[in-house]
């Protein structure tokens, strides 16, 4: 794969849907090297709904950059680096784009294969009504939401702030690729982070609902999480080899 430099832009608008899993389960999925990061007993996985704008490689003017909807199923992960040091991050079995050029260059010229998808959102100041679904039919995502003041009583994290926290640590992504031989390794790197809690009134995600995957009982939204406006780069890191 042909790697980029860095690049940078803006998170126009981020959106972390959290959910509350089995760890059990959510073995299952993760490709050996990596085991669940708990919090309590369960484990954390969830969906990354995010707009960015003005992307481009570093230190090239602003009017170069692009546009674009993703989305990306996320789990939060551990495991052991060479050294035997625990290292955290996120492990992503699915990435979606409305983006041509994400879509074809992902995985080529910079890390991340993309699916093709399309996006739909209504949003203002207080409300955001969220639509995917992905062009191969296999996964839609639906999120009707406000920004509330108040963080969720029925969540396991006990504040904004410790929801805040466990979620900024996950800054290094590892995307599943077609060949399966490894995945692609991505290090966002966010110069102020700050989140706002949602309140959802409605959530569908055909991934966390299917029951296939995940039995009933299995798996429960917990809460969700907003960035806005927020400059960032992203940094491309040494592939996972998988065994």
């Amino acid at each position: 794969m042909i790697k980029l430099p860095a690049v940078q832009g803006v998170i126009k608008r981020r959106i972390l849907v959290n959910y509350r899993a089995d760890a059990d389960i959510i073995r299952k999925i993760l490709p050996e090297g990596f085991r669940p990061k708990l919090y309590g007993e369960k484990a954390i996985a969830g969906i990354c709904l995010i707009r960015l704008e003005h992307i481009r490689p570093k230190f090239a003017p602003e009017f170069v950059g692009i546009s674009s909807e993703n989305a990306a199923h996320r789990i939060a992960v551990l495991w052991e680096d060479e050294s035997g040091a625990t290292r955290e991050g996120v492990y992503i079995p699915r990435r979606d784009t409305d983006s041509m050029l994400n879509h074809l260059a992902g995985g080529r010229i910079f890390p991340g294969e993309h699916n093709k998808a399309n996006f739909k959102v209504e949003e203002n100041v207080n409300e955001i009504d969220f639509a995917m679904k992905s062009d191969d039919g296999k996964v839609s995502v639906k999120l009707k939401s406000e920004v509330s003041e108040d963080f969720p009583d029925n969540s396991i994290f006990s504040s904004l702030a410790e929801a805040s926290n466990f979620f900024e640590k996950g800054s290094l992504g590892y995307s599943a690729t077609k060949d399966g031989k490894d995945l692609d390794g991505i290090n966002l790197k966010i110069k102020d982070w700050k989140v706002e809690a949602l309140n959802v009134n409605l959530v569908e995600s055909s991934f966390y609902d299917d029951t296939e995957i995940f039995p009933n009982g299995s798996v429960e939204f917990d809460h969700a999480l907003l960035m806005r406006n927020v400059a960032h780069e992203w940094h491309s890191t040494q592939s996972f080899e998988l065994k």
